[in-house]
Protein backbone atom coordinates (compact mmCIF):
# COMPACT_ATOMS: atom_id res chain seq x y z
CA UNK A 1 0.00 0.00 0.00
CA UNK A 2 1.48 3.33 -0.98
CA UNK A 3 1.79 6.20 1.52
CA UNK A 4 -1.05 8.28 0.09
CA UNK A 5 -3.53 5.41 0.10
CA UNK A 6 -2.43 4.40 3.61
CA UNK A 7 -2.97 7.95 4.86
CA UNK A 8 -6.43 8.23 3.34
CA UNK A 9 -7.47 4.79 4.58
CA UNK A 10 -6.21 5.42 8.11
CA UNK A 11 -7.92 8.79 8.29
CA UNK A 12 -11.12 7.25 7.01
CA UNK A 13 -11.03 4.45 9.56
CA UNK A 14 -10.37 6.88 12.40
CA UNK A 15 -13.09 9.24 11.24
CA UNK A 16 -15.56 6.38 11.01
CA UNK A 17 -15.10 5.70 14.73
CA UNK A 18 -15.83 9.27 15.79
CA UNK A 19 -19.09 10.12 17.52
CA UNK A 20 -21.75 11.50 15.17
CA UNK A 21 -22.80 15.11 15.65
CA UNK A 22 -25.97 15.50 17.71
CA UNK A 23 -29.20 15.59 15.77
CA UNK A 24 -27.79 13.88 12.65
CA UNK A 25 -28.08 10.21 13.63
CA UNK A 26 -31.00 8.51 11.94
CA UNK A 27 -32.17 11.68 10.21
CA UNK A 28 -35.53 11.34 8.44
CA UNK A 29 -36.78 13.34 5.50
CA UNK A 30 -39.69 15.54 6.48
CA UNK A 31 -41.42 15.21 3.07
CA UNK A 32 -41.29 11.40 3.16
CA UNK A 33 -39.74 11.20 -0.33
CA UNK A 34 -37.00 8.65 -0.88
CA UNK A 35 -33.59 10.27 -1.30
CA UNK A 36 -30.37 8.46 -2.16
CA UNK A 37 -26.80 9.44 -2.95
CA UNK A 38 -24.73 8.30 -5.92
CA UNK A 39 -21.03 8.55 -5.07
CA UNK A 40 -18.36 8.02 -7.74
CA UNK A 41 -14.57 8.12 -7.56
CA UNK A 42 -13.93 9.95 -10.85
CA UNK A 43 -16.89 12.26 -11.55
CA UNK A 44 -15.25 13.72 -14.65
CA UNK A 45 -15.09 10.38 -16.51
CA UNK A 46 -17.84 9.62 -19.03
CA UNK A 47 -18.57 6.22 -17.48
CA UNK A 48 -19.49 7.72 -14.11
CA UNK A 49 -21.29 10.68 -15.66
CA UNK A 50 -23.54 8.23 -17.51
CA UNK A 51 -24.17 6.19 -14.37
CA UNK A 52 -25.25 9.23 -12.39
CA UNK A 53 -27.41 10.55 -15.23
CA UNK A 54 -29.17 7.19 -15.54
CA UNK A 55 -29.85 7.05 -11.80
CA UNK A 56 -31.18 10.62 -11.81
CA UNK A 57 -33.46 9.91 -14.80
CA UNK A 58 -34.81 6.80 -13.09
CA UNK A 59 -35.46 8.83 -9.96
CA UNK A 60 -37.56 11.31 -11.90
CA UNK A 61 -39.60 8.43 -13.27
CA UNK A 62 -39.89 6.43 -10.03
CA UNK A 63 -40.29 9.42 -7.69
CA UNK A 64 -37.06 9.41 -5.72
CA UNK A 65 -34.31 12.02 -5.64
CA UNK A 66 -30.61 11.45 -6.29
CA UNK A 67 -27.72 13.47 -4.88
CA UNK A 68 -24.71 13.02 -7.17
CA UNK A 69 -21.35 13.50 -5.44
CA UNK A 70 -17.76 13.08 -6.60
CA UNK A 71 -15.59 11.31 -4.01
CA UNK A 72 -12.00 11.00 -5.32
CA UNK A 73 -10.46 10.17 -1.92
CA UNK A 74 -11.36 8.62 1.41
CA UNK A 75 -11.94 11.88 3.26
CA UNK A 76 -14.40 13.06 0.64
CA UNK A 77 -16.25 9.73 0.80
CA UNK A 78 -16.90 10.10 4.52
CA UNK A 79 -17.77 13.78 4.17
CA UNK A 80 -20.27 12.84 1.46
CA UNK A 81 -21.92 10.25 3.71
CA UNK A 82 -22.15 12.89 6.46
CA UNK A 83 -23.71 15.26 3.93
CA UNK A 84 -26.29 12.66 2.92
CA UNK A 85 -27.03 11.85 6.55
CA UNK A 86 -27.68 15.51 7.29
CA UNK A 87 -30.12 15.62 4.35
CA UNK A 88 -32.02 12.59 5.59
CA UNK A 89 -31.01 10.33 2.72
CA UNK A 90 -31.94 6.70 3.27
CA UNK A 91 -29.03 5.18 1.37
CA UNK A 92 -26.41 5.50 -1.34
CA UNK A 93 -24.76 3.80 -4.28
CA UNK A 94 -20.98 4.01 -4.28
CA UNK A 95 -17.95 3.30 -6.43
CA UNK A 96 -15.20 4.06 -3.93
CA UNK A 97 -11.71 5.44 -4.73
CA UNK A 98 -10.13 2.68 -2.64
CA UNK A 99 -11.91 -0.64 -2.09
CA UNK A 100 -10.11 -1.02 1.25
CA UNK A 101 -12.24 1.77 2.68
CA UNK A 102 -15.02 -0.80 3.09
CA UNK A 103 -15.06 -0.99 6.93
CA UNK A 104 -14.96 2.80 7.29
CA UNK A 105 -17.78 3.31 4.80
CA UNK A 106 -19.87 0.62 6.44
CA UNK A 107 -19.37 2.16 9.89
CA UNK A 108 -20.33 5.63 8.64
CA UNK A 109 -23.45 4.30 6.89
CA UNK A 110 -24.56 2.57 10.10
CA UNK A 111 -24.20 5.86 11.96
CA UNK A 112 -27.03 7.29 9.85
CA UNK A 113 -28.96 4.03 9.50
CA UNK A 114 -28.40 4.17 5.72
CA UNK A 115 -28.42 1.20 3.37
CA UNK A 116 -25.81 1.17 0.62
CA UNK A 117 -24.82 -0.87 -2.41
CA UNK A 118 -21.61 -0.89 -4.43
CA UNK A 119 -21.29 -0.56 -8.19
CA UNK A 120 -18.31 -1.39 -10.45
CA UNK A 121 -15.70 -1.87 -7.68
CA UNK A 122 -16.50 -4.20 -4.77
CA UNK A 123 -15.51 -3.07 -1.26
CA UNK A 124 -13.37 -5.39 0.86
CA UNK A 125 -12.87 -5.89 4.58
CA UNK A 126 -9.61 -5.69 6.52
CA UNK A 127 -8.58 -9.15 5.28
CA UNK A 128 -9.17 -8.25 1.64
CA UNK A 129 -12.37 -10.29 1.27
CA UNK A 130 -15.56 -8.80 -0.23
CA UNK A 131 -17.50 -6.90 2.42
CA UNK A 132 -20.33 -9.20 3.57
CA UNK A 133 -23.96 -8.07 3.43
CA UNK A 134 -23.20 -5.25 0.96
CA UNK A 135 -24.94 -5.95 -2.38
CA UNK A 136 -22.74 -5.42 -5.42
CA UNK A 137 -23.39 -4.84 -9.11
CA UNK A 138 -20.29 -5.06 -11.24
CA UNK A 139 -18.65 -6.59 -14.23
CA UNK A 140 -16.97 -9.98 -14.34
CA UNK A 141 -13.54 -8.41 -14.54
CA UNK A 142 -11.75 -11.65 -15.46
CA UNK A 143 -14.24 -12.59 -18.19
CA UNK A 144 -14.21 -9.09 -19.67
CA UNK A 145 -10.42 -9.27 -19.65
CA UNK A 146 -10.71 -12.59 -21.48
CA UNK A 147 -12.87 -10.85 -24.08
CA UNK A 148 -10.17 -8.18 -24.55
CA UNK A 149 -7.45 -10.78 -25.08
CA UNK A 150 -9.60 -12.78 -27.48
CA UNK A 151 -10.48 -9.68 -29.52
CA UNK A 152 -6.77 -8.82 -29.83
CA UNK A 153 -5.88 -12.39 -30.81
CA UNK A 154 -8.63 -12.54 -33.44
CA UNK A 155 -7.54 -9.25 -34.98
CA UNK A 156 -3.88 -10.34 -35.01
CA UNK A 157 -4.86 -13.47 -36.95
CA UNK A 158 -6.98 -11.39 -39.32
CA UNK A 159 -3.98 -9.17 -40.05
CA UNK A 160 -1.67 -12.16 -40.44
CA UNK A 161 0.69 -11.13 -37.65
CA UNK A 162 3.38 -13.50 -36.39
CA UNK A 163 3.06 -13.54 -32.55
CA UNK A 164 6.84 -13.91 -32.22
CA UNK A 165 7.28 -10.42 -33.68
CA UNK A 166 4.62 -8.64 -31.61
CA UNK A 167 4.99 -6.86 -28.27
CA UNK A 168 2.16 -6.44 -25.77
CA UNK A 169 1.77 -3.39 -23.55
CA UNK A 170 0.05 -4.49 -20.36
CA UNK A 171 -0.83 -1.23 -18.62
CA UNK A 172 -1.23 -2.19 -14.99
CA UNK A 173 -2.69 -0.95 -11.73
CA UNK A 174 -2.25 -3.87 -9.36
CA UNK A 175 -3.48 -1.96 -6.31
CA UNK A 176 -6.99 -2.03 -7.79
CA UNK A 177 -8.29 -5.64 -7.80
CA UNK A 178 -10.64 -4.98 -10.71
CA UNK A 179 -7.76 -3.70 -12.83
CA UNK A 180 -5.59 -6.72 -12.06
CA UNK A 181 -8.38 -9.15 -12.90
CA UNK A 182 -9.02 -7.43 -16.23
CA UNK A 183 -5.39 -7.45 -17.34
CA UNK A 184 -4.93 -11.00 -16.00
CA UNK A 185 -7.93 -12.11 -18.06
CA UNK A 186 -6.57 -10.49 -21.21
CA UNK A 187 -3.19 -12.12 -20.59
CA UNK A 188 -4.82 -15.54 -20.20
CA UNK A 189 -6.56 -15.29 -23.55
CA UNK A 190 -3.46 -14.02 -25.35
CA UNK A 191 -1.31 -16.88 -24.02
CA UNK A 192 -4.02 -19.43 -24.87
CA UNK A 193 -3.91 -18.14 -28.44
CA UNK A 194 -0.16 -18.58 -28.78
CA UNK A 195 1.21 -15.19 -27.73
CA UNK A 196 4.76 -15.27 -26.34
CA UNK A 197 4.85 -14.61 -22.59
CA UNK A 198 8.30 -13.02 -22.93
CA UNK A 199 6.83 -10.41 -25.25
CA UNK A 200 4.37 -9.06 -22.68
CA UNK A 201 5.73 -5.92 -21.01
CA UNK A 202 4.24 -4.32 -17.91
CA UNK A 203 3.66 -0.57 -17.92
CA UNK A 204 2.57 0.51 -14.41
CA UNK A 205 0.27 3.52 -14.43
CA UNK A 206 -0.15 6.19 -11.76
CA UNK A 207 -3.57 7.38 -12.93
CA UNK A 208 -6.25 5.52 -14.88
CA UNK A 209 -6.86 8.19 -17.53
CA UNK A 210 -5.41 9.10 -20.94
CA UNK A 211 -2.42 10.85 -19.40
CA UNK A 212 -1.75 7.88 -17.14
CA UNK A 213 -1.81 5.51 -20.11
CA UNK A 214 0.47 7.76 -22.15
CA UNK A 215 3.00 8.15 -19.33
CA UNK A 216 2.99 4.41 -18.61
CA UNK A 217 3.42 3.38 -22.25
CA UNK A 218 6.03 5.86 -23.46
CA UNK A 219 9.11 4.52 -21.61
CA UNK A 220 8.26 0.89 -22.40
CA UNK A 221 7.89 1.62 -26.10
CA UNK A 222 11.18 3.55 -26.07
CA UNK A 223 12.96 0.62 -24.42
CA UNK A 224 12.00 -1.77 -27.23
CA UNK A 225 12.59 0.03 -30.54
CA UNK A 226 13.18 -3.32 -32.26
CA UNK A 227 9.50 -4.26 -31.85
CA UNK A 228 7.50 -2.82 -34.73
CA UNK A 229 4.05 -4.21 -33.96
CA UNK A 230 2.22 -3.71 -30.65
CA UNK A 231 -0.99 -4.76 -28.92
CA UNK A 232 -2.28 -2.78 -25.95
CA UNK A 233 -4.66 -3.59 -23.10
CA UNK A 234 -5.47 -2.05 -19.72
CA UNK A 235 -8.12 -1.43 -17.09
CA UNK A 236 -10.16 0.87 -19.32
CA UNK A 237 -10.27 2.51 -22.73
CA UNK A 238 -8.88 5.84 -21.50
CA UNK A 239 -5.61 4.15 -20.56
CA UNK A 240 -5.46 2.33 -23.89
CA UNK A 241 -6.14 5.57 -25.79
CA UNK A 242 -3.30 7.27 -23.92
CA UNK A 243 -0.96 4.44 -24.92
CA UNK A 244 -2.13 4.69 -28.53
CA UNK A 245 -1.20 8.39 -28.46
CA UNK A 246 2.26 7.32 -27.26
CA UNK A 247 2.67 5.01 -30.28
CA UNK A 248 1.66 7.88 -32.55
CA UNK A 249 4.31 10.12 -31.00
CA UNK A 250 6.88 7.48 -31.97
CA UNK A 251 5.42 7.43 -35.52
CA UNK A 252 4.27 3.82 -35.36
CA UNK A 253 1.70 3.25 -38.13
CA UNK A 254 -1.89 2.69 -36.97
CA UNK A 255 -1.92 -0.57 -38.94
CA UNK A 256 0.83 -1.89 -36.64
CA UNK A 257 -1.06 -1.25 -33.39
CA UNK A 258 -4.07 -3.06 -31.90
CA UNK A 259 -5.44 -1.42 -28.77
CA UNK A 260 -8.55 -2.81 -27.09
CA UNK A 261 -10.10 -1.05 -24.12
CA UNK A 262 -13.03 -1.60 -21.78
CA UNK A 263 -16.16 0.54 -21.22
CA UNK A 264 -17.68 2.03 -24.38
CA UNK A 265 -17.98 5.75 -23.71
CA UNK A 266 -17.47 9.18 -25.26
CA UNK A 267 -13.74 9.00 -25.97
CA UNK A 268 -14.12 5.68 -27.79
CA UNK A 269 -16.98 7.09 -29.87
CA UNK A 270 -14.85 10.10 -30.83
CA UNK A 271 -12.00 7.79 -31.84
CA UNK A 272 -14.26 5.68 -34.05
CA UNK A 273 -15.53 8.79 -35.83
CA UNK A 274 -12.08 9.96 -36.94
CA UNK A 275 -11.64 9.91 -40.73
CA UNK A 276 -8.81 7.40 -40.66
CA UNK A 277 -8.55 4.37 -38.34
CA UNK A 278 -6.11 4.69 -35.45
CA UNK A 279 -4.31 2.11 -33.34
CA UNK A 280 -7.39 1.99 -31.11
CA UNK A 281 -9.08 -1.06 -32.65
CA UNK A 282 -11.98 -1.48 -30.26
CA UNK A 283 -13.38 -1.73 -26.76
CA UNK A 284 -15.40 -4.22 -24.77
CA UNK A 285 -18.51 -2.13 -24.28
CA UNK A 286 -20.53 -2.46 -21.13
CA UNK A 287 -23.54 -0.37 -20.27
CA UNK A 288 -22.75 2.35 -17.76
CA UNK A 289 -26.37 3.46 -18.22
CA UNK A 290 -27.66 0.06 -17.10
CA UNK A 291 -25.20 -0.04 -14.20
CA UNK A 292 -26.41 3.34 -12.94
CA UNK A 293 -30.07 2.51 -13.40
CA UNK A 294 -29.98 -1.02 -11.97
CA UNK A 295 -27.86 -0.18 -8.92
CA UNK A 296 -30.15 2.74 -8.05
CA UNK A 297 -33.26 0.61 -8.59
CA UNK A 298 -31.86 -2.17 -6.39
CA UNK A 299 -31.14 0.29 -3.59
CA UNK A 300 -34.53 2.01 -3.75
CA UNK A 301 -36.38 -1.33 -3.79
CA UNK A 302 -34.39 -2.33 -0.71
CA UNK A 303 -35.25 0.92 1.06
CA UNK A 304 -38.94 0.87 0.13
CA UNK A 305 -39.73 -2.83 0.22
CA UNK A 306 -37.06 -4.32 2.46
CA UNK A 307 -35.89 -6.60 -0.36
CA UNK A 308 -32.11 -6.87 -0.20
CA UNK A 309 -30.50 -7.11 -3.68
CA UNK A 310 -28.38 -10.13 -4.73
CA UNK A 311 -24.98 -10.26 -3.05
CA UNK A 312 -22.98 -10.13 -6.28
CA UNK A 313 -24.34 -9.52 -9.78
CA UNK A 314 -21.77 -9.73 -12.58
CA UNK A 315 -22.09 -8.61 -16.20
CA UNK A 316 -19.93 -8.98 -19.30
CA UNK A 317 -19.61 -6.86 -22.43
CA UNK A 318 -19.64 -6.84 -26.22
CA UNK A 319 -16.86 -5.96 -28.63
CA UNK A 320 -17.38 -2.52 -30.14
CA UNK A 321 -15.29 -1.48 -33.14
CA UNK A 322 -15.23 1.24 -35.75
CA UNK A 323 -17.53 -0.91 -37.90
CA UNK A 324 -20.30 -1.64 -35.37
CA UNK A 325 -20.09 1.00 -32.63
CA UNK A 326 -23.38 2.74 -33.42
CA UNK A 327 -25.40 -0.48 -33.37
CA UNK A 328 -23.72 -1.76 -30.20
CA UNK A 329 -24.26 1.60 -28.53
CA UNK A 330 -27.96 1.42 -29.35
CA UNK A 331 -28.23 -2.20 -28.25
CA UNK A 332 -26.66 -1.51 -24.84
CA UNK A 333 -28.50 1.75 -24.30
CA UNK A 334 -25.26 3.71 -23.89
Amino acid sequence: MNTTVRRFTLRALLAAMCIAPLGMHGAVRADGQTKIGFLVKMPEQAWFINEQKAATALGQKEHFSVVNIGTPDGEKVLAAVDNLGAQGAQGFVICAPDVRLGPAIEARAKRYNMKFVTVDDQLVDSSGKPLPNVPHLGMSALKIGNQVGQAISDEMKKRGWNPDEVGALRITDYELPTAKLRTDGATQSLLANGFKKANIFDAPQKTTDDEGGFNAASPVLAQHPNIKKWVIFALNEESVLGAVRATEQLHLPAADVIGVGINGAGEAFAEFQKKAPTGFYGTIAVSSTNHGKESAQNLVDWIRNGKQPPADTQTTGKLMTRENWTSVRSELGI
